[in-house]
């Protein structure tokens, strides 16, 4: 028993060591160069740097700040100390954590896009009634018809 187990050994040692042979003989695969594609159709902005702040004060002192940056709007308000708590002290902080809209309502906004495009509706209209020319009248009979006997 013992023999046989030592056989199997050692044919799997020699097929271990005869396989690298076998896969060094084959030819790499020949690699073909690629024609360049066109590029992608796809333009990519980047998003605007733009910053615009707007800050509101009452009698010299700051109220708001409004911070608008690409698509994104926020306020920062500060602080009102609280009690006989100076600024800077560990009891008042300098401002409020940022504050984002959620959604903003257009009061009124509906009737108004609603009047605006009557009025180019009724501009169109309008100019189209000029631009075609009338329709050719027949001309005017200039003898009546005579009766029949």
């Amino acid at each position: 028993m013992r023999l046989s187990s030592a056989w199997i050994t050692v044919g799997c040692g020699i097929a271990a060591c005869a396989i690298p042979l076998l896969v060094g003989a084959q030819q790499p695969p020949v690699m073909e160069k690629l024609e360049e594609g066109e590029p992608p159709a796809i333009s990519i902005t980047p998003p605007s740097t733009e910053k615009k702040i707007t800050e509101k004060r009452q009698q010299g002192k700051v109220t708001e700040v409004e911070v608008k940056s690409g698509n994104s709007t926020y306020y920062l308000k500060p602080v009102d100390p609280a009690g006989s708590s100076l600024r800077g002290d560990g009891q008042s902080d300098q401002m409020r954590a940022a504050q984002w809209p959620v959604l903003k309502f257009d009061v009124g906004g509906a009737k108004k896009k609603k009047a605006a495009a009557e009025a180019a509706a009724a501009a169109a209209k309008a100019k189209d009634a000029e631009t075609t020319e009338p329709a050719a009248k027949a001309p005017p009979a200039t003898k009546p018809a005579a009766p029949a006997k």
